[in-house]
């Protein structure tokens, strides 16, 4: 956590002025001049219909995509300077990913899923089942290591996700549509796993059609047409 002189947190992410555009015909812009400031720690959700520019905000935040015009700035570094090999390590260090479909491989063990990400994050190789089995339990699965993810509910399966999403230790955890194939007990469980996380220091960006979803958040930001606007 960085400090400044005059004893103000610096944003872990900052977007100044962001416009997306695809090239067309015609050329659509996805996102339009967007403004977003985000603290370490911080819980924020960002909620807008289809076709809102959700999913290219979490393109551009998860550093999978870049702004066509403006500035995305991360614990205040510039990440346009950053090359695709720096972008990728970045993500594999600070940024975690949560997403509707899970994205487990089936084929593969509970512990296996969540052992794969430190592949690249740099984790040391002898501490990476303790982290992974810590994980787990951190989520409530200390009992399914070696299940496989077919045999899981849909509940399980994103715990898992969420298990593999911060096992390295990120700095920020971008979820989209967290709850999107969940019932609603199951839902309000992993959302209050990620309040939890967020509790322990987690800054938490969740990106969502559900209003019920986004109005758990700290503050809510709502994406319509492309551009961002604060809800009072």
């Amino acid at each position: 956590m960085t400090i400044v002189a005059e004893g103000v947190l610096t944003p872990l992410v900052e977007l100044r002025d962001v416009t997306r555009s695809f090239v067309g015909p015609p050329e659509v812009q996805a996102l339009k001049g967007v403004n977003l400031s985000v603290l370490p720690g911080d819980y924020i959700s960002i909620v807008g219909p289809s076709g809102s520019g959700k999913s290219t905000m979490l393109n551009i935040l998860g550093l999978l995509d870049r702004p066509s015009v403006g500035e995305y700035r991360l614990a205040g570094a510039l990440t346009a300077e950053l090359s695709e090999d720096d972008r990728a390590a970045v993500r594999a260090t600070s940024i975690g990913f949560v997403f509707q479909a899970f994205h487990l491989m089936p084929q593969r063990s509970v512990l296996d899923n969540v052992l794969m990400p430190m592949l690249y994050s740099g984790v040391p190789r002898g501490e990476r089942e303790a982290r992974a089995r810590g994980a787990l339990d951190r989520v409530g699965l200390s009992h399914r290591v070696d299940f496989m993810p077919g045999t899981l509910s849909g509940g399980e399966k994103q715990r898992v996700a969420v298990a593999r999403a911060v096992v390295s230790g990120p700095r920020m955890l971008l979820a989209d549509e967290p709850t999107g194939n969940l019932d609603g007990t199951t839902s309000g469980e992993v959302m209050g796993l990620f309040e939890e996380l967020n509790a322990d220091g987690l800054t938490l960006i969740v990106i969502t059609h559900d209003a019920a979803v986004a109005e758990r958040a700290a503050r809510t930001m709502r994406i319509a047409d492309g551009r961002l606007s604060e809800v009072a």
